[in-house]
């Protein structure tokens, strides 16, 4: 949906997971869509470049957010919000709905 405005498919997932999630990493990314790491990591590293999102260090996990600095941020969030909206109910389930966080031991799923 977005791939020609941002050049490629990969960027697309990245903005649509940040957008759900607030923070993630380039081997999570990876792991969801079934995809080379590097793929991510070098799209995370363009887009870090241009300042649009920003990393911290979380141990040895480099953890990615959107950049709140960033001039043209609520604008993007909101052409991105846009776009989301029109993501097939299917691909919403399968990549971006998946818990993140452990359920607590003896919780009924």
């Amino acid at each position: 949906m977005l791939e020609a405005l941002f050049g490629n498919p990969v960027i697309e997932r990245i903005f649509f997971t940040l957008l759900v999630y607030n923070e993630s990493y380039p081997l999570g990314l990876a792991k969801t869509f079934n995809e080379p790491v590097n793929k991510f990591q070098q799209q995370l590293k363009r887009l870090e470049e241009g300042g649009i999102i920003v990393s911290r260090l979380v141990g040895r996990t480099r953890i990615y957010t959107f950049n709140p600095r960033y001039i043209f941020l609520k604008e993007l969030k909101a052409l991105i919000s846009r776009a989301y909206e029109f993501v097939p109910e299917t691909e919403k389930e399968r990549f971006y709905s998946k818990r993140t966080r452990p359920r607590r031991a003896g919780k009924p799923l």
